[in-house]
C-alpha cells in the first residue's frame, strides 16, 4: 500500500518504544516506569472525574492544570504549556522553534527521538559528541546553530548537567532556543525553571509519567518565556484543540498539589537507586553518576548483548542499546525493592562477579 504515501514517510526512521513484554512474573526493569504508584489524591480525582460529564469536551486550555503547574514552580500560568505527553509537547517545539534551516545541535548519545523529529520536520542534526566520561561539555554548543535539545539528566547515561553549565550555554547562544528535557529532573537534579525569567531562549519540558508515577495517563509540560509559549500553542491549536482529556487535567493537577506523596516516592527512589549502585559496583560493574531512576552500567568481563539476554532468560527485562559508544552498557530501571533484589541475584546466578 506503499504507493499512497506521501513521499516523505519513505524516508522516516520511527522511534522504537522500550518493549512492553507480556510475560508471566517479570521483572521490568526496561521502560524507566516508577515502581510507586500514582498519588491517592490524584487517582480520587481521577475516579471523581468519571461521570456524565464526559460526553462534554475537556477544557481546551487545561487552566486548572496550568494553574497547578505555575503554582508549584513559581512561574504565572502563561508561562506553561502542556500536552499529550512531552513526547507532543518535544514535537511541537521541533515544529514551532527549531525549523530555521540550520542544524539543531544534540549530544551523540541521547533520547533517540530527537534525530526522529528531525527527520519528520525535515530538521538537519548536528550531532555533539559526548565526552569520555559520556558528560555534556558547554563549549562545544557554542557554534552555529538553528537550535539546542538535550535532556538533563541526560538518557540513556543519567548524568546531570548543573545549571551553571546550562547557564554557559544559554548565555553563548542567545538568539536560539535551548531546549532542557527534564523527564528525570526529580531524581538528583535542580530544573532549569528556576531560569526561565533569566533567558527568554529557554525552554523546560517535563513529564508526568516518571517522577508523578503517571505513564498510563500521557500529560506533558513546557515551561519559558511567553513567547515561547504562543508558538506551541499556535502548533497545538492547528493540530489537536483537546490534548488533555477531563480526567488527565484533574489526576495531573492533584498529582502536583500532593507535594508530600510526590517527595516520599522520589527519596525512596533515590535510596534504592544508590544501593543498587553499591551492589552491582560490588560484583565488579562500572555505573555512571545517576541522577535519574534509572543506571547506566557495563561489566568489563561480560558483553552486554549476553548479559541482556540471560536476563531475560530468567524474566528481568533490562534495555540494551545496540549503538557506537554504548553498545557494553545496560540500561536498568530502579524498581521496588523486591525486583532490585531479584535483578542482583539473578546476575550472580549468572556468574558475574564470582
Amino acid at each position: 500500500m506503499s504507493k499512497f504515501w506521501s513521499p516523505f514517510v519513505k524516508s522516516l526512521v520511527p522511534y522504537v518504544p522500550g518493549e512492553q513484554p507480556k510475560m508471566i512474573r517479570l521483572v521490568k526493569l526496561n521502560t524507566n516506569e516508577n515502581p510507586y504508584g500514582p498519588s491517592p489524591r490524584a487517582i480520587a480525582a481521577m475516579q471523581a472525574e468519571l461521570n456524565d460529564n464526559l460526553r462534554l469536551y475537556p477544557d481546551p486550555n487545561s487552566d486548572r492544570l496550568k494553574q497547578a503547574i505555575a503554582e508549584y514552580y513559581g512561574v504565572r500560568s502563561e508561562q506553561v504549556f502542556v500536552g499529550n505527553g512531552s513526547d507532543e509537547v518535544l514535537a511541537h517545539a521541533f515544529h514551532g522553534l527549531f525549523q530555521h534551516g540550520k542544524p539543531l545541535l544534540f549530544p551523540d548519545v541521547t533520547y533517540s527521538f530527537y534525530p526522529v523529529y528531525c527527520g519528520l520536520y525535515g530538521i538537519e542534526p548536528g550531532i555533539v559528541p559526548l565526552d569520555e566520561q559520556f558528560q555534556i561539555r558547554p563549549e562545544d554548543y557554542a557554534r552555529p546553530n538553528g537550535g539546542i535539545i538535550f535532556p538533563n539528566p541526560n538518557a540513556p547515561t543519567g548524568r546531570l548537567l548543573a545549571l551553571e553549565a546550562i547557564e554557559r550555554i544559554l548565555g553563548a547562544n542567545p538568539d536560539s532556543v535551548v531546549l532542557v528535557d527534564e523527564a528525570y529532573i526529580d531524581f538528583g537534579g535542580q530544573t532549569a525553571i528556576a531560569l526561565v525569567d533569566r533567558y527568554p531562549n529557554l525552554l523546560v519540558t517535563q513529564t508526568l509519567s516518571k517522577s508523578r508515577s503517571l505513564a498510563g495517563l500521557r500529560v506533558g509540560l513546557a515551561v519559558g518565556h511567553p513567547d515561547l509559549i504562543e508558538a506551541l500553542e499556535r502548533v497545538k491549536n492547528s493540530f489537536n484543540s483537546y490534548p488533555l482529556d477531563r480526567m488527565a487535567i484533574v489526576g495531573a493537577a492533584a498529582a502536583f498539589e500532593d507535594r508530600a506523596y510526590f517527595q516520599r516516592t522520589c527519596q525512596a527512589v533515590i535510596d534504592s537507586r544508590e544501593q543498587v549502585v553499591a551492589q552491582l559496583e560490588a560484583l565488579g560493574f562500572d555505573v555512571l553518576p545517576s541522577a535519574a531512576n534509572f543506571i547506566f552500567a557495563r561489566h568489563p568481563a561480560h558483553d552486554a548483548a549476553q548479559l541482556a539476554a540471560g536476563l531475560r532468560e530468567q524474566g528481568v527485562i533490562v534495555r540494551h542499546f545496540r549503538q557506537p559508544r554504548i553498545d557494553q552498557f545496560l540500561r536498568i530501571t530502579i524498581g521496588a525493592p523486591e525486583q532490585n533484589r531479584a535483578l542482583v541475584d539473578t546476575l550472580v546466578g549468572l556468574g558475574v562477579g564470582s
